[in-house]
């Protein structure tokens, strides 16, 4: 599995990276999660995302994996659900880490991400302040922010983060387009989620309740189908490949319950990136459609 320097944090990961919300679900059996979880660092897979939101993955993360907590790179995210605080507060920010941390089963958490909140919370300094605390006093190594638009441009542009997690698909490409460079400029970490477009194509009619409604209009609006059947790929080589070597990417994390999909989304990422004129397909498709599309949220 190739590494990457991410960005000037000092840290290396995979180009692809385990997205751990579906291992946080309750249904998935604890002997599953656990086999899933430690194949994943088997094959290469140095990066693993989690949050507070993503049920009882931070806790199966720290059972299955504390023992081997310097093979991979832990990336979670947080700012509210913290017991005893209220959410947004610098006592979330603090207190959430030090929980997570004992869920978890380790000492530090290598990327910290503001989970989404919007612009205006974004830039109080009582929460970034407390971002600086954790990092000093060694409970985080790398402050960051996850999200999109106007929230993401200024957590690009204020010096005050050293990594992003941002969407970055065929269907949406506003911040590889827009924000990446300047992230880029800066050397900053950055982790690409929902690669597959939250697997749109797989809906017959438009959906309703899986959130890929607008994913499904915007691949039908830029005829993605067409390319995709033209490069003779099926669909999750094409999403997957474009994604996890999109400029500006430094790991792209896929989340699923399913060893056999974690093994698939480990050989396709290894055969490298697309065609050029594949790539020339895609970028003409956004020149001439897409253009006005702002980042998912």
């Amino acid at each position: 599995m190739e590494q990457r320097d991410f960005g000037k944090t000092g840290l290396r990961v995979s180009l692809l990276g385990l997205g751990a919300g579906q291992i946080g679900d309750g249904a998935l059996s604890e002997d599953h999660a656990g086999t899933l979880l430690n194949r994943a660092i088997d094959r290469g897979i140095t990066l693993v995302d989690t949050a507070r939101g993503y049920g009882l993955s931070e806790e199966r993360i720290g059972r299955h994996l504390a023992y081997r907590r310097h093979d991979f790179i832990l990336s979670s995210k947080g700012g509210y659900s913290a017991d005893g605080a209220d959410d947004w507060t610098p006592q979330a920010i603090r207190l959430g880490i030090e929980q997570a941390l004992t869920r978890l089963r380790c000492d530090w958490i290598d990327i910290f991400h503001l989970h989404s909140c919007p612009a205006d919370t974004l830039r109080r300094e009582d929460l970034l302040g407390a971002l600086d605390d954790a990092r000093r006093d060694g409970l985080i190594r790398v402050a960051a922010y996850s999200g999109e638009n106007e929230a993401l441009a200024w957590a690009i542009q204020s010096g005050r983060f050293g990594s992003i997690e941002t969407s970055v698909n065929l269907a949406d490409q506003f911040s590889r387009r827009q924000l990446l460079p300047a992230a880029t400029d800066s050397g900053m970490g950055v982790i690409a989620k929902r690669p597959i477009a939250n697997a749109a194509w797989r809906f017959t009619h438009r959906p309703e309740g899986d959130y890929a409604e607008t994913y499904w209009e915007r691949l039908r609006t830029l005829n993605m189908d067409t390319i995709r059947q033209q490069a003779g790929l099926d669909w999750l080589d094409l999403a997957l490949r474009f994604t996890a070597y999109a400029p500006g990417v430094h790991s792209a994390i896929v989340g699923t319950a399913s060893i056999q999909n974690l093994e698939r989304n480990i050989d396709l990422v290894q055969q490298g990136p697309l065609p050029l004129d594949v790539l020339t397909h895609i970028e003409a498709a956004w020149t001439q459609h897409g253009l006005e599309w702002g980042g998912e949220v």
